[in-house]
């Protein structure tokens, strides 16, 4: 569980996670200024307090670090403000145990009407649609939806995969998918559902704008590496 000010959902995110699916939860806390981490102690989750705020990708970082450290085999990244479904993590991690997967996603477009159901901003709506469009034709896949917070992965993936050199910032989750198809993982999708509400964090329009913008500059840096015309650390060992 990567965290920033998610007191007021922590506990019922974790209520709903289904606990014969899951072995250890930790909580990564990115310097947040209300009670979560009295809240995830009180819950007896492992906690990884930063003293710093580094950002959505850097809280990440430290999550999927610690969960290899500890041993995982298949690590689930669960966002504590309660905008996904916790209840759904076994149709995440079924494909990975299955070996049909490295990587799932959980993609809210795979039922029809489902993100807008769900209360998802019609800019957002739009933003999504148009990336997941181009990264499509860039990447050369037919994904339903890469703009998801809800993802599984594997060990082998997280181990292969060079994260650490990923931004901090939102842009992590892109890159990671870029770095999935440059290594030739399998990627899944399944579908889930999810909520918009007041105290589930979210990317305001401005961080979003900036977030489109890296994106795409992500594909530009991804295509230059492909064609061999511009090679980066990025997407190679």
């Amino acid at each position: 569980m990567p965290a920033y000010n998610a007191a007021e959902t922590l506990r019922m995110t974790w209520q709903d996670i289904p606990k014969e699916w899951v072995a250890k939860v930790i909580l990564v806390d990115d310097a947040s200024g209300d009670k979560t981490i009295d809240v995830a102690r009180a819950l007896s989750l492992d906690v990884i307090a930063h003293p710093h705020n580094v950002g959505y990708g850097g809280n990440q970082k430290t999550c999927y670090m610690e969960a290899l450290r500890q041993g995982a085999d298949v690590v689930v990244m669960v966002h504590p403000d309660g905008q996904y479904d916790p209840t759904l993590i076994p149709q995440l991690v079924r494909p990975i145990v299955a070996g049909d997967a490295d990587m799932v996603l959980g993609s809210r477009f795979l039922t029809p009407g489902g993100a807008r159901r769900g209360g998802m901003p019609f800019y957002k709506f739009i933003s999504n649609r148009f990336l997941t469009t181009v990264e499509n034709l860039v990447l050369g896949r037919r994904f339903a939806e890469l703009h998801t917070g809800y993802r599984a992965y594997s060990r082998h993936f997280l181990e292969t995969v060079p994260f650490l050199r990923n931004s901090n910032d939102f842009v992590f989750d892109t890159e990671v998918i870029a770095q999935a198809v440059a290594f030739g993982f399998k990627v899944g999708e399944v579908p889930v559902e999810t909520k918009y509400f007041p105290g589930a964090s979210s990317a305001n329009f401005r961080q979003s704008l900036e977030y489109g913008f890296k994106t795409l500059w992500t594909m530009v840096r991804y295509l230059a590496h492909r064609t061999g015309f511009r090679r980066t650390r990025l997407f190679t060992h």
